[in-house]
């Protein structure tokens, strides 16, 4: 029996899901010491897990030779933004109990919320532009649109280190992960393409 890529992405679905339902299972079974504040870190880390693992799909492909890599960067892209959406839920459900009026001042106020807010803002055109068709219609657009997941995870880093302030390892293990699937991209993205470089002629 031939194993479909639709399988493959149902897997991968399943199992990134796991997480999310540990967090149910551990929050219902009371087994949470503060159960915001736990949440609010579960989450957070693998919003930025998952958006690490999209950005290094491409890197993978390239040195292990499996292409077939390339088609869960979708599947990955939108798991992190589903994780990034419970982690803004639990804030304001759980944390803030759709107080609006002090999300919003929180939002202005308080630059880690605010670093927060604005790269789940950023997500949201990724994830639906993330389709076949939208990348039809937008063309070379719809690359440099999905470069932003980049500033998205740096500005993730930047949440997560401001929200757990002095234990700083997590943040930095991220940020050094994606400091160098940057610099792979920009290494990359800087050598001319085969073929595209003329020989020169001998000097006379």
């Amino acid at each position: 029996m031939r194993w479909r890529p639709w399988a493959t992405t149902s897997v991968v679905v399943a199992v990134a899901l796991v997480p999310a339902a540990l967090i149910v299972r551990d929050w219902t079974g009371g087994r949470l010491t503060e159960p915001v504040d736990e949440i609010t870190l579960r989450t957070g880390w693998w919003t930025l897990f998952f958006l690490t693992a999209t950005l290094a799909i491409a890197p993978l492909r390239r040195l292990t030779g499996f292409h077939r890599l390339i088609r869960q960067r979708r599947t990955l892209g939108l798991m992190a933004f589903t994780y990034a959406t419970l982690h803004f839920l639990t804030y304001i459900v759980l944390d803030q109990f759709f107080g609006w009026s002090f999300i919003f001042e929180d939002i202005l106020e308080r630059p880690y919320i605010t670093v927060g807010f604005t790269a789940w803002l950023l997500l949201i055109p990724l994830a639906v532009t993330s389709t076949r068709g939208w990348i039809r219609r937008l063309g070379k657009r719809w690359t440099a649109l999905h470069a932003l997941v980049y500033l998205i995870a740096g500005l993730g880093v930047l949440h997560f280190a401001w929200l757990v302030k002095a234990d700083l390892r997590r943040p930095a293990i991220f940020a050094g992960v994606i400091a160098v699937l940057l610099t792979a991209r920009l290494i990359r993205r800087s050598r001319p393409a085969p073929g595209s470089v003329r020989r020169q002629a001998p000097a006379p």
